[in-house]
């Protein structure tokens, strides 16, 4: 009786994954297009000029950015900045490191 019933099950786990394979397979098979249809079905590129070339680069500025007395002002308004950090680390007891200066 055990063995009768063992059969049953097997065959009955052997057709249930014939069937899931089968029907995996179906899924996998093309509906008629090939693999040079594959290019028909690449979407299009982008249109020139959409992205700017690694190699094009802006014109040159008429104006700087900034003249040197504005960069000069900047470096030290920066300067003051972290040595008023550093003093505020020391006096808290925060990890002391000496700031370096350029």
């Amino acid at each position: 009786m055990f063995v009768v019933y063992f059969h049953q099950r097997r065959a009955a786990f052997a057709a249930g994954t014939l069937l899931l394979g089968l029907s995996l397979c179906g899924c996998a098979t093309s509906t008629g297009s090939s693999l040079m249809d594959a290019r028909a079905e690449m979407p299009a590129r982008p249109k020139p000029g959409t992205y700017l070339p690694v190699e094009d680069l802006p014109p040159p500025r008429k104006n700087p950015a900034m003249t040197a007395d504005e960069r000069s002002k900047l470096q030290g308004e920066l300067m003051a900045a972290r040595d008023r950090q550093a003093a505020t680390a020391k006096a808290q007891g925060g990890p002391i490191t000496d700031p370096v200066k350029p």
